[in-house]
This record gives C-alpha cells, structure tokens and sequence, in this order.
C-alpha cells in the first residue's frame, strides 16, 4: 500500500493536469479486454492525449483540490480520464468514435476550460470539427470582408477607366 506522501504526489499529479488540460473526458472502461485497451492507449497516445487510471479516491482529492466538484458524482467505479492540454476537441472526438466501435467503454463526464460537462456536453464537443478546421473558417470569414472590399475598390477603378477611356474617345471624334 502507498505511503500517504506517494498518494500525495499522485493527487498533485492528477490536480496539474486537470489545471493544464484544455479537455478531459472521463469514462468506464470496465468490458473492454487487454487488446481493446492497449488499441484506445496507443490512440491516445498518437494524438498527443494522456489516458491514465487513477484511483477513485485520488482523482476526488484532485477535484476537490481544483474545483472540479462537478466530477465528484461520476468518480465511482473503474474510471479512467483522458486529458489533452493543446487541442480542446481531440479528447472527445477520440473517446467518443472509440465508444461508437466499442460499446464497453461508457463516457461518464468531462471538462472543457474549466467547465464540468456531461456526457451530452461530451457528446457535442465531439461533433465540433477538427482546430485546424475551425481556424481555417474563422481566417475565411475574416478573409471575406477583404474580399468584397477590395472588389469594390477594383469595381471603382475600372468604373473610372471606363469613363475616362470614353472621354478620351469623345475629345478624339
């Protein structure tokens, strides 16, 4: 059995990465067999997302310690958590698609910048699309008022081209 002093640093441990993750989705992953488990670690793992397991009672003291109460109530039984602290969607999206192929494993809450969600929350957080995908609308909805600017710019210049080619061909004849 740990001494209290290595239960500490453990709960230290889970309190930093809940400080620091972005997104963590917690789920039981009681069912799922030797070969499922280590398939969900190694695809945790590609994506640059910790899944750990950690004892009930440690991951309480850490919620408790960060302000995650919300979590208190879905900390019974085999719990396993997901962090990623640099994409805020990859958790979920993972877990959830992981959950779909593998019915055992049951999502039972999460967190997103420090808000408690609940397995819809989770849910939804999945069916975002990908970071880059999201930047990349968000620069074309800022691209677009530059665009039509700058066609209306264009349109007065060739307005004006236009008018004085005419003069220029009315002083001519």
């Amino acid at each position: 059995m740990p001494k209290i002093e290595e239960k500490q640093v453990i709960v230290q441990e889970i309190a930093q990465k809940l400080r620091n993750a972005q997104t963590a989705v917690l789920v039981d992953y009681r069912g799922l067999n030797v070969e499922e488990v280590t398939e969900l670690r190694s695809l945790a793992r590609a994506a640059g997302i910790d899944y750990k397991v950690y004892k009930n009672s440690m991951m309480r003291f850490a919620a408790k310690e960060t302000g995650f109460e919300g979590l208190l109530d879905v900390l019974v039984g085999p719990t396993a958590i997901a962090f990623c602290d640099t994409d805020p969607v990859a958790p979920a999206k993972l877990i959830s698609e992981f959950a779909k192929k593998h019915k055992a494993l049951e999502i039972k809450a999460g967190m997103v910048d420090g808000k408690v969600l609940d397995v819809k929350g989770v849910s939804e957080l999945a069916e975002l699309p990908p970071r880059e995908v999201l930047v990349a609308q968000v620069l074309g909805g800022l691209n677009a008022p530059i665009s039509g600017f700058v066609n209306v710019l264009n349109g007065n210049m060739r307005g004006l081209v236009v008018a004085l080619n005419a003069i220029a061909e009315q002083k001519q004849a």
